[in-house]
């Protein structure tokens, strides 16, 4: 009678789970809790960037232009003149951003850069590389698809780039390995991009 009532109330209760490799998980009607998440696609909340400091100082030749079409960048100099040593490592640190002034202006000054740069982009290379990582290491979607859609214009912008990002794949490539079967991705960002 006694081990029918432990029966009835195991029943009640439903079925025992616990962690693996414990004592109760070899027991009869024990269910097994997998592990917990391991984050590897939780967002890592991003440090504060050089551009933003930059930016809030005043030191960029630039200032944002209001037009019929949207807004722009207005530089202040010449593109074809601005240190591009200085200035483009900048650009790409600020790709972490995501709150408005600084999302626009790095995203934007990025591309103008690279757009006018020319043979002045391949000696800057090695300076992108960690502004980069960091922009990808942050696991923001919207963050990861700009800097892919920068990585795309970098690689056209000028002879010989693509060839000189290969002995840096090491650092540029796992984080994309990470997130390679979500085809969505980028799909995400256009969407949101064709709507502004």
């Amino acid at each position: 009678m006694c081990t029918n009532m432990r029966a009835l109330d195991f029943k009640e209760r439903g079925e025992l789970k616990t962690e693996g490799f414990t004592v109760k998980s070899t027991m009869k009607n024990s269910v097994v809790v997998g592990p917990p998440a391991a984050g590897a696609f939780r967002e890592r909340p991003a440090k504060p960037t050089a551009f933003r400091k930059f930016y809030e100082r005043g030191d960029f030749p630039m200032a944002l232009e209001h037009d019929a079409k949207g807004n722009r960048i207005a530089w202040r100099v010449e593109i074809e003149k601005v240190d591009y040593h200085q200035y483009l490592p900048l650009f790409f640190d600020g790709l972490c951003e995501t709150v408005h002034p600084y999302e626009f202006f790095a995203r934007q000054g990025v591309h103008d850069m690279l757009e006018h740069g020319g043979d002045k982009i391949l000696p800057v290379i090695p300076q992108l590389i960690i502004p980069i990582k960091n922009a990808l290491n942050t696991r923001n979607r919207q963050v990861i698809c700009t800097t892919l859609k920068v990585l795309q214009h970098l690689v056209v912008s000028a002879d010989m780039v693509g060839e000189a990002l290969v002995p840096y794949y090491r650092q540029i490539l796992p984080i994309l390995n990470i997130f390679k079967n979500m085809n969505d991705l980028c799909l995400e960002l256009t969407r949101s991009q064709g709507k502004k």
